[in-house]
């Protein structure tokens, strides 16, 4: 395997987000938007998400932020005005934040995108943790 595959759900996460995904609109936390299937895995000294995006044009359609140590990943598919018989295609926004692991550098954020799947690399570096010296204030009866 290229790289370690990590598992960072929190405790609350349903085994298979995949159920969920039919959900009547309605029951959904925010309407019209679709969650994002990702891989995060490290390789080498990066931090890389994959996210399945097929259809998608990455230069029109898709956008990459970083805030406060979490990268969002936004996408939009419209709808062809064509009649269907039959589609199962999802269509609207696609949304996916992840937190960033501690050491990720993210001023040196890279993407790409190949065959329907975007991949960002995001190289970690060394953790610094600056400490500082506190001051004492003295406290006097009076």
């Amino acid at each position: 395997m290229a790289g370690e595959l990590l598992h960072r759900r929190p405790h609350w996460w349903p085994p298979f987000p995949e159920l969920f995904e039919d959900f009547p609109t309605e029951l959904r936390l925010m309407p019209d938007e679709h969650v994002i299937r990702v891989e995060e895995t490290k390789e080498g000294g990066s931090y890389v998400v994959k996210a399945e995006l097929p259809g998608i044009d990455p230069e029109r359609n898709i956008e990459i932020t970083v805030e406060n140590g979490v990268l969002t990943i936004h996408a939009e598919r419209r709808e062809e005005q064509k009649e269907k018989h039959r589609t199962e295609f999802r269509y609207g926004s696609f949304t996916r934040s992840v937190r960033l692991p501690e050491g990720v550098q993210e001023q040196g954020i890279t993407a790409s995108y190949d065959k329907g799947v975007l991949t960002v690399k995001a190289p970690i570096g060394p953790i610094e943790k600056p400490s500082r010296r506190v001051a004492i204030s003295r406290e006097t009866d009076e």
